[in-house]
């Protein structure tokens, strides 16, 4: 049995003027592949702040997935956790639930032994 973890952006607001985006909504899903499957998920939403003249700006429109995806993490960077950190440990976190479920059917079985 094996678990899958994803990421995914689910929704953004943005300006339309200039194509800043000020909200994400992101999500993350852990799924095992067994019969039945078990599943659990974290969401949030960042708030975004922007500079549309500078250097490294992204308008809505040009942006990908990965690009939110990276602010998520990063938004959830502390001074004692980097961002790689902080995503593990969101990956962590719905898998072990995950887990916890699978192990929780393993334990109990109905029927009769004849």
């Amino acid at each position: 049995m094996a678990i899958t973890v994803n990421w995914s952006i689910t929704d953004m607001t943005h300006v339309d003027s200039d194509g800043g985006v000020i909200k994400a909504y992101w999500s993350c899903v852990a799924n095992s592949d067994g019969d039945p499957s078990y599943s659990a998920q974290n969401q949030g939403k960042i708030i975004c702040t922007y500079d549309a003249s500078a250097p490294g700006y992204i308008p809505y429109a040009s942006l990908t997935e990965n690009d939110v995806l990276g602010w998520v993490w990063d938004s959830m960077a502390t001074d004692d956790v980097t961002a790689a950190e902080a995503k593990a440990a969101q990956e962590a976190n719905v898998t072990a639930r995950v887990q916890n479920e699978v192990n929780a059917a393993a334990t109990t079985e109905s029927g009769v032994p004849w």
